[in-house]
């Protein structure tokens, strides 16, 4: 197996606390890269076992690499923190965090250990990176670890979520999918990012906070895969048809299906299909006395987004404002169930004026269901079309986009000195563009 380190190179010592799951995974993975590796538990049971060279725990090859790395020196444990602390240049805290009878987050195992490492970092003037590989919320990491710093100043802090599956946990972290490394200090993550050098992976380096949050957006993801996956098997099941089959050819799909596809932030979904056929399924499980929770809450969902678009573009207190994009997306005129069309019209129902541009809808070719749509939705739409963009400009008090923008349209509105609101983009908290010539944010593909 390939190791992290040259021979000729010092070997980096880790202190990993906790020698559950994650714990004794990432110890005995790291030992086995090359590392000086001392797990640390407050159970004297777990670190005997891993002294005797047993794994606390059934996980397939977790115990031969134990045993060998013990054998060659790279792997100890014990419990004593000040041992663990004493030569160590990384301290990977990997406690659990189980939930809370309200579901939040039980922090207290995760604040035990930060206050017995705190015990032991006076007066330490050996550089400590630590890592938090626990499953924490977004800010913990800032509010109950960060504080360590008060007791040794060249102390830094990186979140380093795990990715381990109970079952094939060390082939995980030899064959990671996705190693995260997030921290305010770039000088640390690369540290913490270059332990993983060897293995056949690119490192994903982000902001602390959100490396902490990418650890629920996967989980949850897989979470939804499953519900959906059940959803889909349950209806199939009711119709007489086989769910595997159908799930099975689903992810034949590799462009849209089973991809990066949709995976991004934007705007609510619209237009003639996803709307529809949603409804039709839902109407049709609703007849065969099948639930599906989840494939109910969706459209509901995509309501709400169109509801937190309004509530920021009322938070500007303009009442003059410019709109780009009608259709429900770029590069079509289709208007059917646009969210484009549905913020228009919820804007001009609290007694917004509105002036609209859109490149590629023109209204005396609207014609047909796409017609019907957008005059029972916006009666006056003559009024608010017009034919330029700067048209739109030179009136409006401030601009909002809900489709992305070409490239002709960008630079037209970074020439005006207005404030921009893209709905598109759920990272902008409000006002994304002040002054002609600042950068203007737009959607990435």
């Amino acid at each position: 197996m390939k190791r992290a380190l040259d021979t000729n190179e010092v070997t980096l010592s880790i202190a990993v606390f906790g020698l559950g799951y994650v714990g004794c995974v990432t110890a005995a993975c790291f030992a086995e890269l090359g590392y000086r590796v001392i797990g640390v538990d407050i159970d004297a049971r777990k670190v005997r076992a891993v002294q005797d060279g047993q794994a606390p725990f059934y996980e397939p090859g977790l115990e031969a690499l134990i045993q060998s790395n013990l054998r060659n020196g790279r792997l100890s444990a014990t419990t004593s923190t000040a041992d663990a602390l004493r030569d160590a240049d990384f301290a990977f805290l990997c406690v659990g965090t189980p939930s809370a009878s309200n579901g939040n987050l039980n922090l207290d195992p995760l604040r035990r250990v930060t206050a017995d490492i705190a015990c032991h970092l006076s007066g330490r003037a050996r550089p400590l990176t630590v890592v938090v590989r626990s499953t924490v919320f977004p800010g913990t990491c800032d509010e109950v670890v960060a504080p360590l710093s008060e007791h040794a100043p060249a102390m830094a802090l990186v979140a380093n979520p795990e990715f381990l599956r109970e079952g094939s946990a060390v082939k995980d972290f030899m064959q990671p999918s996705l190693v995260v490394v997030g921290s305010h200090d770039p000088l640390a993550a690369q540290r913490v990012a270059s332990l993983y050098a060897s293995l056949p992976v690119e490192i994903s380096v982000v902001a602390l906070r959100t490396a902490e949050l990418i650890k629920y957006a996967c989980n949850g993801f897989h979470a939804l895969k499953i519900a959906f996956a059940n959803e889909i098997g349950t209806i199939a099941t009711a119709l007489g048809l086989e769910g595997d089959e159908v799930m099975r050819t689903v992810c034949h799909d590799t462009k849209l299906n089973i991809s990066p596809a949709y995976l991004r932030p934007g705007f609510a979904f619209g237009g003639s299909c996803l709307p529809k056929d949603l409804r039709a399924l839902n109407y049709r499980a609703r007849q065969l006395d099948v639930e599906l929770p989840l494939l109910n809450s969706v459209l509901p969902s995509n309501e709400a987004h169109i509801a937190r678009a309004f509530r920021r573009v009322l938070e500007t207190g303009s009442r003059k404002l410019g709109i780009y994009g009608l259709a429900f997306k770029p590069n079509t005129d289709d208007l059917r169930e646009s969210p484009g069309v549905a913020l228009i019209e919820r804007l001009i129902g609290k007694g917004c004026d509105v002036r609209i541009y859109d490149p590629h809808i023109q209204l005396e070719s609207i014609y047909g269901s796409n017609q019907t749509f957008l005059l029972s939705s916006l009666p006056h739409i003559g009024r608010c079309m017009e034919k330029s963009l700067e048209a739109v400009l030179d009136w409006a008090e401030v601009i909002v986009i809900t489709q992305e923008m070409t490239s002709l349209a960008r630079e037209t509105i970074s020439r005006y000195a207005l404030p921009v609101i893209d709905v598109t983009r759920s990272s902008e908290g409000g006002l994304v563009a002040k002054m002609a010539g600042c950068e203007l944010r737009v959607p990435h593909n």
